[in-house]
């Protein structure tokens, strides 16, 4: 095929012109992406050569290359990895597939001086070569294919790219960039070591320099910048924080520190070593993609690269963690679908969930801030184990934290150790109560009785806690419960109260069910008021009303549930209502207490318009 001039997906296009105009600190972090890169490309090869060993082609010695040329004004970064296919080409440099790519943009885009620590989080790595050229050319030939089958890839970022067949001599990839006018610092070849020992030290592969002669490199000699050796499996007494930090910012593409780490070897009848991080801060489409596009173990055998793991070493919840596995006894030739299913491979799963709730346990006893830190990023995600995890449940448990009444507002937060070292006496449940925002928790008609006891309850805010909770009705022998659903406890003195309030109030309890019809299952006298006229109160397993909403919003088919109101006869409405003698206006008064009730439970009101009207007629008189 001949020569093609090609259009980047819209997306690539945005991307691309904003790295050149928006990102321009910390520059050298390009070399750092297609170091990355080369990595891989050669991971691939040494992992398909397994199966194919002619693939190596004689030239089973896995390298890169990096030289610069102070004449034409570039650097090239050159790999002998598996390369790319036409078609390859263009699905990689020409598409972001990425769920979380306009999520990225608009955090480009909102400001005016972007940090390059977001390149790398959405598969953008390779675009970062444009931050310091305005021309870049890749020359590739993919493992097992003629010489006739190389591909020229060639863009000056703008909009555009050419493609064009080409004859390449040795498999694999050479990236050249045409450096930008200003950016000469990178035709300095200790400019360039420094960035390589500062961020590729430890990739596996040596990274070869040529040496220096009359300010140009001599092809002729050869020397390896980096220390070529798998930081994971060298004793931690022997690594550094600072190379600990350096690897994970590689590894995870992130420019922040890592929040925390551990780092362990496991010896016996399986032998493994893990090194697994847990970032500071979330990448955009952690909530998005994440779920679906997981690639944050890397599994490797005898420093082999077998795949960039998913759900066989992480279950779901931890997906935000990063870090590598290198397996010394699992068979070499097994196949995606056999690692799916293997036992061993489970047990190295069971000890990856173990270390990385070790070390979150750790964080929360002895680093409390810190641990903080990574709730807010990843409390929600962390929370999707109640429901995922049966065996940790208990341990993911007393991880979680929540605002309280005993708390002093949102941020605030106590665990349910925490709630149970300050129970009363006999008291043996955990009480909490769901809504959409923590004002709303807070403000609660529902908590009125409990508060009036000195009970503590939890406010639970998040999307996620209705539906955790579903899972969670137990912890260290307490029963958690929604103090706005099933019948409120009572002893045998307030039973009797209740009995007989609930008989002096038959007349209003009966008309109002009549007046409101159908829109309740029952109207009750309530036990969980004090202050607040009227409340809803929801069968054990009914969704809360704010729940409910959401799902609604989001398409979902959500069956109606009629709920219950609860009126407090002390209350002066109340009052109001069963003293009132023209229907019209006991109707109003109704449906008011009602729809009161319905807001404070987060439900959307059926007949806003209608709610109004009611309202104004009330407050008229």
């Amino acid at each position: 095929m001949s020569q093609e001039t090609r259009k980047f997906e819209a997306e690539v296009a945005q991307v691309l012109h904003l790295v050149t105009h928006s990102l321009y600190s910390h520059k050298e972090i390009f070399l750092r992406e297609l170091i990355s890169n080369a990595s891989d490309a050669c991971d691939k090869l040494r992992f398909e050569a397994l199966a194919d060993p002619s693939l190596t082609d004689g030239d089973a010695d896995l390298r890169i290359q990096v030289t610069w040329d102070p004449e034409a004004r570039t650097i090239s970064v050159r790999d002998n990895g598996i390369g790319m296919s036409r078609e390859e080409v263009v699905a990689n440099i020409g598409t972001i597939a990425s769920s979380g790519t306009r999520r990225y943009l608009e955090a480009l885009s909102g400001e005016q001086k972007a940090d390059a620590r977001l390149i790398g989080q959405f598969g953008v790595g390779f675009y970062s070569a444009f931050v310091v050229a305005d021309k870049v050319t890749v020359i590739t030939r993919r493992a097992g294919q003629p010489a006739v089958a190389g591909v020229r890839w060639e863009s000056d970022g703008k909009g555009e790219y050419t493609l064009e067949d080409t004859n390449v001599s040795e498999r694999g990839t050479t990236v050249v960039l045409h450096l930008k006018a200003d950016e000469d610092e990178f035709l300095k070849p200790w400019t360039l070591r420094g960035a390589i020992t500062k961020y590729s030290d430890h990739v596996a592969f040596p990274i070869r320099m040529p040496a220096e002669k009359d300010g140009k490199p001599d092809p002729t000699e050869w020397t390896t910048v980096n220390s070529a050796s798998a930081l994971w499996s060298r004793a931690k007494s022997e690594i550094t924080d600072e190379e600990y930090q350096n690897f994970y910012k590689a590894l995870g593409h992130d420019f922040n520190d890592a929040l925390a780490w551990t780092h362990n070897r496991v010896e016996g009848n399986q032998s493994f070593t893990t090194l697994l991080y847990v970032p500071e801060q979330p990448p955009f489409d952690l909530m998005m993609g994440g779920r679906d596009e997981r690639k944050g173990l890397k599994l490797y055998i005898k420093r082999v690269f077998i795949m960039d793991a998913a759900e066989e070493l992480l279950p779901n919840y931890l997906r935000f963690v990063r870090g590598v596995v290198d397996a010394d006894d699992l068979p070499l030739n097994v196949s995606r679908e056999i690692l799916q299913h293997n036992r061993q491979l489970e047990q190295i799963k069971a000890r990856c969930v173990k270390g990385v709730l070790d070390l979150l346990e750790r964080i929360a006893r002895d680093e409390p801030e810190k641990f903080a830190t990574f709730l807010t990023g990843f409390g929600n995600t962390l929370k999707e184990g109640i429901v995922e995890d049966t065996a940790n449940r208990e341990r993911i448990a007393k991880l979680l934290r929540f605002a309280s009444t005993k708390g002093d507002g949102p941020a605030k937060t106590v665990s349910l150790d925490d709630y149970i070292g300050r129970m009363a006496v006999g008291q043996d449940t955990i009480w909490y109560v769901t809504a959409d925002s923590y004002a709303a928790a807070a403000g609660s008609p529902q908590l009125e009785a409990l508060k009036a006891k000195d009970i503590e309850v939890l406010l639970m805010s998040d999307r996620v806690d209705e539906w955790m909770l579903g899972y969670l009705t137990e912890y260290c022998g307490k029963r958690l419960r929604n103090v706005a659903k099933g019948e409120f406890p009572l002893d045998e003195a307030d039973k009797a109260k209740q009995e007989a309030a609930a008989e002096a109030a038959k007349p209003l309890l009966e008309r109002t069910k009549a007046l409101l019809g159908d829109r309740v299952k029952e109207v009750r006298v309530s036990a969980r008021l004090t202050d607040s006229p009227s409340c809803l109160a929801l069968a054990d397993f009914d969704l809360a009303p704010h729940l409910a909403r959401l799902l609604r919003e989001a398409g979902q088919d959500v069956p109606d549930a009629k709920p219950v109101l609860e009126l407090n006869p002390d209350h002066a409405l109340v009052k109001r209502l069963a003293n009132e003698t023209d229907d019209t206006k006991a109707a109003d008064l109704a449906g008011l207490l009602f729809e009161q009730a319905e807001i404070t439970a987060g439900a959307q009101l059926a007949d806003p318009a209608g709610f109004v009207q009611r309202m104004n007629r009330v407050l008229l008189g």
